[in-house]
């Protein structure tokens, strides 16, 4: 292939940062290209760092402004035309020139007072001959492709928050083995860690003395007994103007068991018959508003089986109920589905859509099908009434992710619980569903919704 004939500015193009059209400036004084940049901020792994970036291609435009990142080589002191020394990140990205591709380095920097957006230095130029006094000899563009290009999406890799209490667990660890393998920047913070900061009307996240960086997404795990500071956390995060795979005041919903309850009945989906009060002499009421021993009392923060107790007839009942009431407990009472003999089906459903499910069985002696309470399970494929009312019950609570329980009973499918952060271990290790990556996937479709990166989700 002979040399390429080059003018004093040709237009070129560099798909992998999102970049259709650049019209650059040729010099062959200059060893290294140069792209116009703002907003540059490092992030990632130490060892593998990247680089994230806002380009304005258009001179004319400054408001089209595009988002990119690409791997960080190194940084480099770089001396510009001025004589200015600056020390600038230099990132390794594919350019397009005519009909020639390669792989060249290019550093970052503010040109926005230059006349061009780009510099094209001698390693991109390397089988070149430049004639001065002519322009774009190259294949011409146009910077009209922004129009196009705002509508689509290319894949950088995302930053994304793992709001959690204990980033050793299960969950915890699949979600960031998941985000990793795609590509991405995953940072587990505790929630208890976080500093809620607003000044002069900006909201800020301190964690462990320094300001938190913005995230593009937040995938919440917020413990029980936390809730209400973990939605604090996410609703700070949220005005960051970061994605939240849940929201603070869905998780806040769900987590309260009889506003869940409430907004279930008020939509018409079938639950167990519940019954709740303040007053200590309503217990003979509470237990005649589910129809009677036996009864289920649960604390309305209670998780994984924890606060649930069954009381087999109206003494018992009254005792539990009397004796949460001395501790001032918060909780409901509902009737007892005998004829779910201890069984449940738990159904994952994200992005509104059902994607995974098992149906769960107490072990003997016990109601709770929990798998944390030695119930065991096996994966199952629920039927249309089954999923479609999972469906409708996530998306009342307006969660994007959920575990939605469902009891079969002789009246139908009861939707007994909505939980917002639902376990993955049980349901992965018995349905062989990967729903780490399809969290992941859910968050890259979400924020770039015309990128064609994965196979969609799996739907039962």
């Amino acid at each position: 292939m002979g040399a390429l004939l080059l003018g004093r500015e040709e237009w070129v193009a560099m798909p992998e940062l999102g970049l259709p059209a650049v019209l650059a400036k040729t010099d062959t004084g200059a060893r290294t290209s140069a792209l116009h940049a703002t907003a540059i901020e490092q992030f990632g792994p130490i060892k593998k760092p990247l680089v994230r970036f806002i380009v304005q291609p258009w001179p004319e435009r400054p408001e089209v402004e595009i988002v990119c990142a690409a791997p960080l080589v190194q940084r480099r002191d770089v001396t510009s035309s001025f004589g200015e020394v600056e020390l600038r990140p230099i990132i390794r990205t594919t350019l397009n020139i005519g009909a020639r591709t390669r792989e060249i380095e290019v550093s970052l920097t503010n040109r926005e007072t230059l006349r061009y957006r780009m510099l094209l230095g001698r390693q991109a130029l390397e089988d070149a001959q430049i004639d001065p006094a002519q322009s774009c000899l190259q294949t011409p563009l146009s910077y009209d492709v922004y129009a196009k290009a705002a509508r689509e999406a290319v894949w950088r890799p995302l930053r994304l928050a793992l709001l959690t209490q204990d980033k050793g667990n299960y969950s915890c660890r699949r979600l960031i083995e998941a985000a990793e393998r795609a590509g991405h920047v995953i940072e587990a913070l505790e929630t208890r860690k976080c500093v809620l900061s607003m000044k002069d009307a900006r909201p800020d996240i301190l964690y462990e003395g320094k300001a938190l960086p913005r995230f593009d997404a937040v995938i919440p795990r917020v413990g029980a007994n936390i809730t209400a500071y973990g939605c604090a956390v996410l609703r700070h995060f949220a005005m960051t103007g970061a994605y939240c795979l849940n929201g603070a005041e869905a998780i806040a919903t769900s987590r309260d068991k009889l506003c869940a309850h409430q907004i279930l009945a008020r939509a018409g989906l079938p639950t167990p018959a519940t019954a709740s009060a303040s007053a200590s002499s309503a217990a003979e009421e509470l237990i005649a508003a589910v129809g009677g021993a036996p009864v289920v009392v649960k604390l309305l923060q209670a998780s994984q089986g924890r606060g649930v107790v069954l009381a087999e007839t109206e003494a018992a009942a009254r005792s539990v109920i009397s004796a949460f009431q001395d501790l001032d407990a918060t909780f409901l009472v509902q009737e007892f589905i005998a004829e779910a003999g201890g069984a449940d089906t738990r159904i994952i459903v994200l992005g509104g859509k059902v994607i995974a499910a098992m149906r769960r069985q107490a072990k003997l002696g016990d109601f709770r099908s929990n798998l944390h309470r030695g119930g065991v399970a096996e994966a199952v494929r629920p039927g249309r009434e089954v999923r479609e009312i999972a469906l409708r019950a996530a998306r009342l609570m307006d969660l994007g992710f959920a575990g939605v329980d469902v009891l079969i009973s002789n009246k139908g499918p009861l939707v007994l619980e909505v939980n917002s952060s639902p376990g993955l271990q049980g349901i992965e290790k018995t349905t062989g569903v990967d729903i780490a990556a399809a969290v992941i996937s859910q968050i890259e479709h979400r924020l770039q919704p015309a990128l064609a990166r994965k196979k969609p989700t799996t739907v039962l």
